[in-house]
């Protein structure tokens, strides 16, 4: 607890989205906590699709969870009070202290929830003051939204609630950071201007000497100093923050096997197949709904945001025919929305889900799910896989992951994936999750590709089928890349940033750790 000292809050913007807030965020948090502190992320309000249950039972983006794993402290709707999840036609489910209370488009959300969404913040951060040293808040976007500052819930007025100095993250990598970096401090009023301490740039690739004249220019144009510029490290393997980052993200082609994933337009939690990217011989191939499917070992139906939405989506593109006949041959894994999507039937009589209420699914699996009036499902899970299709040589394994979920499903004739131990499933009282049906299977299950043995069960099957010598349950590479990758962000955040401005913000002027 910090029970003797004054709880310091750095805040982390950006010049635009996207310029590295996360990973700054998420670097300042392992940098800190190596050095004694007890430390939070925190973020105020999130707009993104990517998000995790935490022990809470309580929904927050996955940026979040990052950060706090950085920090080496454990997750909490505290650290991210407001979720925004987008729906369909400018609606969003908005997520208060981890839990859904209700659908709002823009207007409604900023004229009529804007002070209820205000109040969770500001508990949310008093609460962590109490039992943090070090807030390391991230923003969102720009601060310099001219359009929005008298409606800000993420950045300076933020900034100014938790009395926090700022940090001001520019990305090169897209041309024009000059520019950005300038215009973010003409747009911004001068009381904000005046809590920016430094900026840093971000993602460079080039000769650092053609920068420097610059560097030294933007300098006296704003009247702070640039910390540092980071390079752009290619090595880096972490957790995308939302779907806009996919655009950016180069998965590993031209492997011996390849795993399509489909990329829907609502596209949430792709996180689930990172794991992947970490299985020897595996590629990911990302398919737009223009594209064709083409030769893939195996097909991955990822979560979404809204299942009848982008289900249609996919049949107005011609996919689910080509599904139909692909599930003859190769798996067709459907995960939370995906697997609803691979049934019979997906009911919406209320038009809970979407405007265009009730469809036939794919029908791959005979299951049904309805959406009714019942609670989201947010919950962390347990199972143990009960074999069937594929997956009969893994019965009696354990596995773990989280549900993030609306509709209740019901079997039919396909068989269930999992027995729940921990968690919901397929729908309260049920003690199943999941459908397998031959090649086809589905879970609710997020996360459930890492668990290890569960993953590489399912890589060493493609392996075997296409004639290639399987691996076995050895060399799980993915949890010792994202702690590798969280060190390497750190470290290289100190070698070129100048620290000594942060112990300037940290009050001292060295770091020395809690009392």
């Amino acid at each position: 607890m910090n029970s003797k000292n004054k709880t310091t809050c750095i805040m982390v913007q950006g010049t635009s989205s996207n310029a590295g807030k996360s990973v700054t965020t998420a670097a300042l948090c392992r940098i800190f906590s190596k050095r004694g502190y007890r430390v939070a992320p925190f973020k105020s309000q999130n707009m993104s699709l990517n998000s995790y249950t935490t022990s809470e039972k309580a929904e927050i983006s996955i940026a979040q969870v990052l950060q706090a794993e950085a920090a080496g402290v454990e997750p909490s709707y505290n650290m991210n009070p407001i979720l925004l999840k987008p729906k369909e036609d400018f609606v969003s489910q908005v997520i208060v202290h981890g839990k859904p209370v209700g659908d709002m488009n823009f207007y409604h959300y900023q004229n009529n929830f804007r002070n209820q969404a205000l109040k969770a913040i500001k508990t949310s951060l008093e609460a962590l003051k109490n039992e943090y040293d070090i807030i390391v808040i991230e923003g969102a976007g720009s601060p310099a939204e001219i359009n929005m500052l008298d409606k800000d819930l993420a950045n300076m007025q933020i900034a100014r609630i938790a009395d926090a100095e700022v940090l001001l993250v520019a990305d090169i990598d897209r041309g024009g950071v000059f520019a950005s970096i300038a215009g973010t401090f003409s747009l911004l009023p001068e009381e904000d201007r005046k809590r920016i301490k430094g900026i840093i740039i971000n993602k460079f690739r080039g000769n650092l000497d053609i920068l420097l004249p610059g560097i030294r220019k933007i300098e006296e144009i704003v009247g702070v100093p640039v910390l540092g510029v980071l390079p752009y490290d290619n090595s880096l393997k972490l957790p995308e923050e939302d779907s806009a980052s996919l655009s950016e993200h180069k998965y590993r082609k031209n492997e011996k096997l390849t795993v399509g994933v489909m990329r829907l337009p609502r596209i949430s939690n792709f996180t689930d197949i990172d794991p992947l990217e970490y299985e020897p011989d595996v590629g990911i191939k990302l398919i737009e709904l223009g594209d064709e499917i083409g030769n893939v070992n195996a097909l991955i139906l990822p979560g979404t945001r809204n299942t009848i939405s982008d289900l249609l989506a996919l049949q107005k593109a011609g996919f689910v025919d080509e599904i139909k006949e692909l599930s003859k041959e190769i798996p067709i894994f459907g995960l939370c929305g995906g697997y609803q999507m691979l049934q019979t039937k997906i009911i919406d009589e209320a038009h809970k889900e979407s405007k265009y209420g009730s469809i036939d699914g794919i029908g791959l699996l005979d299951a049904k799910t309805r959406f009714d009036s019942t609670e989201k499902v947010v919950t962390q899970s347990q199972g143990k896989v009960l074999g069937g299709g594929i997956f009969e040589g893994l019965k009696g394994n354990n596995v773990k992951g989280y549900e993030l979920h609306e509709g209740l499903t019901t079997l039919g004739n396909s068989k269930p994936l999992f027995r729940v131990i921990e968690g919901c499933g397929n729908c309260p009282g049920s003690g199943y999750d999941g459908a397998v049906n031959g090649y086809s299977s589905g879970t609710y299950f997020h996360g459930i590709f890492h668990n290890f043995q569960f993953r590489r069960f399912f890589t060493d099957y493609l392996r075997a089928s296409n004639g290639l010598e399987t691996l076995g349950f050895v060399n799980d590479n993915f949890e010792d890349m994202k702690q590798f990758s969280i060190d390497r962000l750190a470290q290289i955040f100190q070698e070129n940033v100048d620290m000594s401005v942060l112990d300037k913000m940290m009050g001292n002027s060295e770091f020395k750790g809690r009392d």
